[in-house]
């Protein structure tokens, strides 16, 4: 049976040359910014209770942020846990019709831009609710928006975040022992009672997973609570860091670089507190991934249809409605109408001159030149983790994901201590430039471009490459003849996906930005803030189907690609 052990495929020699440059580059975007967070954190340890981390650590404003992310979040995880698992076992364990519809709109939210989710919810409750306003039920003039609260808060993270367990949950009811499941059923368990008995027990590691995921997403996200939050001086740990860096200075920055560590200590905890869990109580399961279980509902079917519409159309389609509606006005308080329907917001966004087409540009070329470059490194590295394995390779794609995992405000103020003094040598400062902006994507998605590439690089049979091996092809030639006409499919959909992400980014660049460099997110947040809701709405609904678009062009390209390239498909 020796002979029979499967053993990573080495094709040739490991690389040399530029190769060790790729690498080099990719470690610096991945390890140098956090390096240089924890470096300003620490600076002045030393001196004690006069120190940076200190003062922080013993003021109660920190303490009343984590307390508020802490609530915020695990009441969103809840809500998250929720509605994840209701569409999660209703698309995977059920027969309702059009599976593929419900996921795709389901999915939505998330790839909708959080500050985009905050203001259509905004513009569908209070006094100010253009569609209400129309529809005549609007509340009297001046009563409190119910969503400028916590409650609030967690109702825009769960609903934001809830598609994260749909996903984690629904992989693996996917993989579920069918038979043992079907033996339940022929003994005459009712449905409710496999689901507890069976089910359940089976995906508590990916309910865990999911919440977790969840969780950190919730606690890093800065578009909804600084949306629903500031205006009512309720602060969680990313919009007070954003508040901290309006006193910004060399002391008071070593303050925000001590509050990021805390915070990025925090998310990345807990993340590793949940991949060890789940790796000490994973249970393995013998079912076929892509094969549905299937329960038939019966007469129930229609009502469970039913019941997952109208959960799509309160989080989904009436928050995006108030927001077209708002688009569609001259100003708030008014109702659409015919005489009152004007695309003046429009007209405005497109002008070339103006702000909003300025930010329109800025974050279509950062997102597409950020999927591009990242492509380019993501072929190259993921042909070097597959091909030539190694510890110190291991140790370098665990490290890509730190920058994704720290909140993004705590990857900004790296990027601000990073790049602080000019670049020596070339004397360039690249404070508030779109090139900070561009490197911090980089850093940032660099593992979301890489995971489809390296999950199609695993399907590859390496026979190829050794038959170019024997014929003399060096380890550039088998990657440019090859590897990469091959994987090219899953490189596409990885620039998609980065794309998606970065087009609508607010959180990295909303401390990252300087007049000429906006991005859309920002300008979006911007006029929130200085009370034109009108054109941001607009920008709002440019940005919404926009992200549609893209989706729509990822689902049109599934079948061609390997599973798990695009994550809302099997």
């Amino acid at each position: 049976m020796d002979g029979l052990t499967l053993r990573p495929v080495v094709v040739g020699n490991p690389p040399r040359g530029g190769w060790w440059l790729l690498l080099a580059l990719v470690a610096l975007l991945s390890l140098l910014p956090s390096l240089r967070l924890l470096l300003s954190a620490l600076f002045d340890w030393h001196q004690g209770g006069d120190g940076s981390l200190w003062r922080v650590l013993s003021s109660g404003a920190t303490w009343r942020a984590l307390y508020h992310s802490l609530y915020t979040s695990a009441l969103g995880t809840l809500l998250s846990l929720l509605l994840g698992s209701l569409f999660a076992c209703a698309l995977a364990l059920t027969d309702i019709r059009a599976k593929a519809l419900w996921v795709y709109l389901f999915m939505l939210p998330m790839m909708i831009p959080p500050q985009v989710t905050a203001l259509s919810w905004l513009q569908l409750f209070g006094s100010n609710s253009i569609l209400l306003t129309t529809l005549g039920v609007a509340p009297t003039f001046g009563s409190p928006n119910p969503l400028y609260s916590a409650e609030g808060i967690a109702l825009l993270l769960g609903i934001q975040h809830a598609p994260l367990v749909f996903l984690t949950l629904r992989t693996q009811l996917l993989c579920l022992p069918k038979e043992q499941i079907e033996a339940a059923r022929l003994h005459g368990a009712p449905l409710w009672r496999v689901l507890y008995d069976i089910v359940l027990p089976l995906c508590r590691t990916a309910l865990w997973a999911g919440g977790a995921i969840a969780f950190v997403s919730a606690l890093g996200n800065f578009g909804i609570p600084a949306m629903l939050g500031i205006p009512v001086s309720y602060f969680v740990l990313p919009t007070r860091i954003y508040q901290l860096m309006s006193g910004y200075g060399p002391a008071m920055l070593n303050q925000v670089a001590a509050l990021s560590v805390v915070m990025g200590a925090l998310a990345v905890g807990i993340v590793a507190l949940q991949s060890r869990w789940q790796r000490r109580h994973a249970l393995p399961l013998i079912g076929m991934a892509g094969r549905a279980l299937a329960f038939r509902l019966g007469v129930w079917r229609l009502p469970v249809e039913l019941l997952l519409a109208t959960v799509l159309f309160l989080i989904l389609v009436a928050p995006l409605l108030a927001l077209i509606v708002t688009s569609l006005v001259p100003t708030l308080g008014v109702p659409l109408n015919t005489a009152t329907l004007t695309f003046a917001a429009y007209h405005t966004l497109l002008q070339p001159h103006s702000a909003t087409w300025r930010a329109l540009t800025n974050s279509v070329l950062l997102s597409s030149f950020a999927a591009l470059t990242l492509t380019a490194l993501s072929l190259p590295l993921a042909y070097l983790l597959v091909r030539f394995p190694s510890r110190l390779l291991r140790w370098l794609h665990q490290a890509i994901d730190i920058p994704y995992t720290l909140p993004g405000v705590v990857l900004a103020i790296a990027f601000i201590l990073l790049f602080a003094r000019p670049l020596p040598l070339l004397d360039i400062s690249l404070q508030g430039t779109l090139a900070i902006i561009f490197l911090a994507y980089l850093a940032r998605f660099l593992t979301v471009s890489l995971k489809p590439v390296h999950s199609g690089m695993l399907q590859l049979d390496p026979a190829l490459e050794e038959a170019a091996s024997l014929a003399g092809a060096d380890s550039t030639q088998r990657l440019r003849h090859i590897v990469l006409p091959l994987l090219a499919p899953a490189a596409f959909a990885g620039a998609l996906l980065v794309f998606l992400t970065a087009v609508h980014e607010l959180t990295v660049s909303a401390l990252l930005w300087s007049a000429g460099s906006e991005t859309l997110g920002v300008v979006i947040f911007n006029l929130d803030e200085s009370g034109n809701k009108v054109l941001a709405a607009a920008i709002s609904v440019m940005v919404v189907a926009l992200v549609a678009l893209t989706m729509l062009l990822l689902n049109g390209l599934g079948r061609s690609l390997p599973k798990g390239v695009i994550p809302w498909r099997n």
